[in-house]
């Protein structure tokens, strides 16, 4: 039949196209994290994150060995756009005192709204469970100190940190309890107390 694609042009279309790793990587990513904020951590499953990047488990595994590799990969990305925005934050608060605490505060309760949807809310299981997301998370908030400790170092503005994480771990025991019981204008509490 004339003009109809046989089998054999998809496969050797797709050997031809030219690669582009850093793309099919970005995508994986981007698809565990909607996959994970739609049913958790535990709904990534290799398959999953694969299918919805139309790519075969294979490719996926080229990128990322194993699961516990990919969960990684999308909490350090998790991580690195908190770092942007707490960056971004920093950079519009002109009081030194407290600046990172502020800025953390924000990103603590930045999405609490989206709930059950909130990635942070669907990695948080994972950050208990999982060895190599707490390495991640620790290793993340020692070089933040390192970098924020004399205008952060303060034990009240360490209490203010350790309030915000307290939201956190609310909202990810009690769901929509935690808004109820912490709502999102203790958010407001938390920055007076920060200095702002």
């Amino acid at each position: 039949m004339a003009g109809a694609p046989s089998p054999m042009d998809g496969a050797l279309s797709a050997h031809h196209r030219k690669k582009q790793p850093e793309q099919v990587r970005r995508a994986l990513l981007d698809c565990a994290a909607q996959i994970a904020a739609e049913g958790g951590a535990a709904a990534i499953t290799i398959q999953a994150v694969a299918t919805r990047a139309g790519v075969t488990k294979g490719g996926l595994l080229h990128h990322f060995d194993s699961k516990q590799a990919l969960l990684a990969a999308v909490f350090a990305d998790l991580l690195d756009k908190m770092d942007q925005e707490i960056d971004r934050t920093l950079a519009d608060d002109p009081v030194a005192r407290g600046r990172f605490t502020r800025a953390y505060v924000q990103a603590c309760f930045s999405d609490r709204l989206l709930g059950e949807h909130s990635l942070w809310g669907a990695l948080s299981v994972a950050i208990v469970s999982e060895p190599a997301l707490r390495s991640l998370w620790s290793a993340w908030l020692d070089d933040r100190m390192a970098r924020h400790g004399e205008t952060d170092g303060d034990p009240e503005l360490v209490a203010v940190r350790l309030a915000a994480d307290g939201v956190w771990l609310a909202d990810m025991m009690e769901k929509a309890d935690g808004l109820r019981r912490y709502p999102q204008d203790f958010e407001t509490v938390l920055l007076a107390m920060a200095g702002a």
